[in-house]
């Protein structure tokens, strides 16, 4: 059995990407054989005699608008010349102008543009005008490469809906993204090797700082009504980012601490108390997960699509600008020992339904059911990794 994934990157625990290098292992294990259509492939993947990488090269394109659409034409020019070669193809949103078997949805640029909280237009500049560009013309070409899929994975039932909602007829089954579990769960702990207090309570936020998605500033805003017994550690690269300033003026400089890019998140995770992330729009949110399976308690906002999986074993505000709500939130969990100690029990418990290969096998067992022509496809509930868990 022969499959073709297109997508522009393949590496471990690289958001994206480290969901498709874990497929591809999954996929290896079943016995399928493996090309992968990309500009990235991580080194281990391509000592496998199974894998086949077929490089495309995007040189220094000016801007990601550019180099996605000269990756999707070259990408279909390939699968034109090849295509009878395989018995699936996967794509992930639009990424080629071929049609495909499976496309993996992980965001939807209609459900960002419509969320109630897209920053940007045509007129505040030119960087806004250029975003704008390029959520709409992606909106557009996403809902073309929808049509021409045979089923659609959408990581979780957030993105599910917001598919419906922009009018996809095409089947859609939900396979909620995975993490590495036992990584997570037995980290140790190591604050001296973050430089940061002992005997504070550490909230945790990581994400991206140069966009207000994440939505940092809300975080900030809470930190100020907390006592200070509470502070705050930051995950992401701080250059071109406003938020340093916005620490230095709210006076929090004492009690927020920046560590740049975190490689050992298992380490950092172990270290903290508590992740607060009240995103304004995320998909799905593997930071979410990964602090669930190191146990710690989350607070989230209901705009992400993890949000189903901390209600659980956490809090979600139903607004993420709730600055109020959110201080509530952190002052409940740092005063209330006992909550803590059932919101780490039971996150860890709801995470060991979500390892990487649970989620690869359901991709796996849908690139089988695609093969023999199964009807069902497109009716399997939403949270089936869990039902499978359940069931082994």
């Amino acid at each position: 059995m022969k499959m073709v994934l297109v997508t522009h990157g393949v590496r471990e625990n690289d958001g994206q990407s480290g969901v498709n290098y874990e497929v591809v292992r999954a996929a290896l294990r079943r016995g399928w054989h493996i090309t992968l259509l990309a500009t990235f492939v991580t080194p281990q993947l391509l000592e496998m005699p199974e894998i086949t990488w077929v490089k495309i090269s995007l040189g220094k394109l000016p801007t990601k608008l550019l180099a996605y659409q000269v990756f999707a034409i070259k990408s279909a020019v390939w699968l034109r010349r090849h295509r009878k070669e395989f018995d699936i193809v996967q794509v992930n949103g639009f990424i080629t102008w071929s049609r495909s078997d499976v496309n993996a949805v992980h965001f939807v640029h209609n459900g960002w543009l419509n969320s109630g909280y897209y920053p940007f237009s045509f007129f505040k500049g030119l960087y806004s005008a250029y975003q704008t560009c390029f959520t709409r013309l992606n909106a557009i070409l996403e809902k073309r490469a929808f049509a021409n899929s045979r089923v659609i994975v959408a990581v979780s039932d957030r993105v599910s809906t917001e598919l419906r909602d922009a009018g996809v007829k095409t089947d859609i089954e939900v396979i909620y993204n995975g993490s590495d579990i036992a990584g997570f769960a037995n980290a140790l702990p190591n604050r001296i090797a973050f430089n940061l207090p002992k005997k504070k309570f550490l909230c945790l936020f990581v994400g991206d700082l140069r966009i207000t998605r994440k939505n940092l500033e809300t975080v900030l805003q809470a930190l100020v009504q907390v006592n200070d017994r509470v502070e705050l550690v930051v995950g992401g690269t701080t250059k071109g980012s406003p938020y340093p300033a916005m620490v230095e003026s709210l006076g929090l400089g004492k009690r927020v601490h920046f560590l740049g890019h975190v490689n050992d998140m298992r380490t950092l995770m172990a270290s903290v108390d508590c992740l607060v992330f009240p995103s304004r729009y995320d998909p799905f949110a593997l930071v979410v997960l990964e602090a669930m399976a190191a146990g710690l308690p989350v607070v989230t906002s209901s705009k992400v699509g993890a949000a189903a999986l901390v209600r659980k074993c956490g809090v979600v505000l139903e607004n993420p600008d709730d600055v109020t709500g959110l201080a509530q939130a952190i002052t409940d969990i740092e005063g209330d020992p006992k909550k803590r100690n059932w919101m780490h029990h039971a996150a860890k418990a709801e995470a060991l339904n979500y390892t990487w290969e649970l989620m690869g096998e359901q991709y796996v067992d849908l690139y089988d059911r695609l093969m023999r022509g199964d009807a069902a496809l497109g009716r399997h509930s939403p949270g089936s990794v869990s039902e499978k868990a359940a069931k082994t």
